[in-house]
């Protein structure tokens, strides 16, 4: 798939993602839309997966981590066929299989049920060894916030994974700069990020623009070919990515939108979509 049209899905998953945080009344949107980029590339383009097969014993599996960018998550295997986009609304919503944070009983296509922050790298560390002790070839890969490297289980994960080599292991850093509390260097600065990766082993790649597709095809095609060790994409996005009200600002880490908000945001990612 080229990259215009990986950006044509990509703006589909944002509006999927406002739209479900809209419909549900809260939600968190800025970190689901910083993540849109690599949401979109992971499924449409680098894992091995097949949505009318969603338990297939060899598919590459993903964690998210960062388990309260659910929208992000949601809207990108809508738009890939594990579920009908209709139903991105009902987040949140008393009966919905949509969860605020990600559940695998009920979602197909979510390998584990995330949201504690720091502990879905662990699950995805214990998913790759699994494989490596199988003898299975599938591929891990986990999503985490920047915010999130403030819990002391990310380090404890991270050097394991070292440790073992697990070169079926690819994390990513959603590195936007802003937390709930605001700019994460003011809060507890997690810096420098890919310092304390390559202290625990890690081959590091510095991904200037997580939301340039180029760029992020070129990070992924570098982790492919790592041998001998994990993988730590540290990439470098914009809370609120595609909706110019949103972003670079911490207070849309976990609000929806209004209804005047919506429809703003709507009309200026349908623009972008035409262009």
């Amino acid at each position: 798939m080229d990259n215009a049209e990986l950006m044509r899905h990509a703006n589909d998953v944002r509006k999927g993602i406002l739209t479900a945080v809209h419909g549900a009344k809260a939600g968190h949107p800025g970190g689901s839309l910083s993540a849109a980029d690599l949401f979109t590339y992971l499924y449409f383009e680098e894992m091995n997966i097949d949505p009318k097969n969603p338990d297939k014993e060899d598919r590459d599996r993903f964690v998210l981590s960062k388990g309260h960018t659910a929208p992000g998550l949601y809207a990108a295997l809508a738009y890939r066929g594990y579920f009908p986009v209709e139903d991105l609304p009902t987040l949140r919503h008393l009966g919905s299989y949509l969860q605020g944070h990600p559940c695998l009983q009920h979602v197909p296509g979510v390998d584990m049920s995330s949201g504690s922050l720091g502990q879905g790298i662990s699950a995805a560390v214990g998913m790759a060894l699994g494989a490596r002790m199988s003898g299975q070839h599938f591929r891990v890969y986990t999503l985490l916030g920047d915010g999130e490297l403030q819990e002391g289980q990310v380090w404890e994960a991270a050097m394991f994974a070292g440790h073992r080599k697990l070169d079926n292991l690819v994390v990513i850093v959603d590195n936007n700069g802003l937390q709930i509390d605001g700019n994460i260097d003011d809060v507890c600065s997690p810096n420098p990020i890919d310092k304390k990766f390559e202290a625990f082993r890690f081959h590091v790649i510095d991904l200037k623009d997580g939301n340039d597709m180029q760029q992020i095809r070129d990070a992924f095609s570098q982790a492919a070919a790592v041998r001998g060790k994990p993988t730590a994409i540290i990439a470098h996005t914009l809370k609120g990515k595609g909706v110019s009200f949103m972003e670079g600002k911490a207070q849309w880490h976990g609000k929806a939108p209004n209804d005047e908000e919506y429809e703003a945001a709507m009309a200026e990612l349908e623009r972008i979509g035409e262009a």
